[in-house]
């Protein structure tokens, strides 16, 4: 039974090498080709002390320096043939923003609970703690890839590019907004083993996740006219945001933690009666 599940981890890590890889392929663009390579051989780079030392501590930390360094290696190359880019310089900006910022809070969370719960289990297992790295360098690649296409091509300054950004920082605010939301909530010793349900989680029960698939979607609107032919598949970012974030890791995960800690009491019943999983439709 446990070498069929290995099995199955293994396939699943190179099924989302090979989506990402034919991806990058069809954009025609060798830069990207490499910049996706990048990402995965950095991903299962780390994974090898982390696996030796049992830590999922720099997790996080890694996967925002892959994004910050296929963003500095696109621009870079687009650089080198085409010289500085106005549209070029304010998407790079907008994504290293959300990165450091991201990179820095999910950091200082770990340490602050000096363990992530979600890898107790996972890290035990080589195939499926082998598993997660890869399926974060698919998360980066697959999130970044109409914008790296879009650097590397050239980003235009257009109403697109207008639009994109108001949904970017749309989204970044509330992610920012919520994330410090909570983080106040859980500091208060009077909150201790409360669930939260007000600010922004009086709307949603998961804002911070809205705020960053809208703020992919912005990125994604930004790219747009950048980009020509197959390279419109890459316009899967915002989808495949969603997709991981309430059916693979964070929505799904989370429900199944606050059910288990919380379902027994009303007024957690009534919160998500009444209160949407992610979009702003309160009844």
């Amino acid at each position: 039974m446990m070498k069929k599940k290995s099995l199955i981890y293994l396939f699943l890590s190179f099924l989302s090498f090979l989506i990402s890889f034919l991806i990058a392929y069809y954009t025609k663009i060798d830069t990207i080709v490499n910049a996706v390579l990048l990402a995965f051989i950095l991903q299962w780079i780390f994974f090898l002390p982390a696996y030796y030392f049992q830590t999922e501590k720099f997790f996080d930390i890694s996967g925002s320096l892959t994004y910050i360094l296929l963003v500095i290696y696109v621009f870079c190359n687009h650089y080198a043939i085409m010289g500085l880019d106005l549209g070029n310089i304010i998407l790079s900006f907008l994504i290293l923003t959300w990165t450091f910022r991201l990179g820095i809070f999910l950091f200082l969370r770990v340490k602050r609970n000096r363990k992530d719960r979600r890898f107790d289990l996972i890290k035990k297992s080589p195939t499926k703690f082998f598993m997660t790295w890869t399926l974060q360098a698919m998360w980066v690649t697959m999130c970044s890839l109409c914008a790296l296409v879009g650097i590397y091509n050239g980003i235009k300054i257009n109403l697109f590019f207008y639009i994109g950004i108001i949904f970017f920082f749309i989204g970044f605010l509330i992610e920012v907004i919520a994330d410090n939301q909570k983080i106040k909530f859980r500091m208060n010793p009077k909150n201790k083993n409360k669930f939260i349900q007000s600010g922004l989680w009086y709307y949603s029960r998961h804002p911070n996740y809205l705020g960053e698939i809208i703020l992919w979607f912005g990125i994604s609107i930004i790219s747009f006219s950048s980009l020509k032919g197959m390279q419109l598949m890459t316009l899967i970012s915002p989808f495949f945001t969603y997709f991981l974030l309430v059916y693979v890791s964070g929505v799904r995960i989370l429900e199944d933690s606050a059910e288990k800690k919380w379902g027994h009491l009303q007024s957690y019943r009534d919160y998500v009666k009444k209160t949407p999983v992610l979009f702003f439709n309160k009844e």
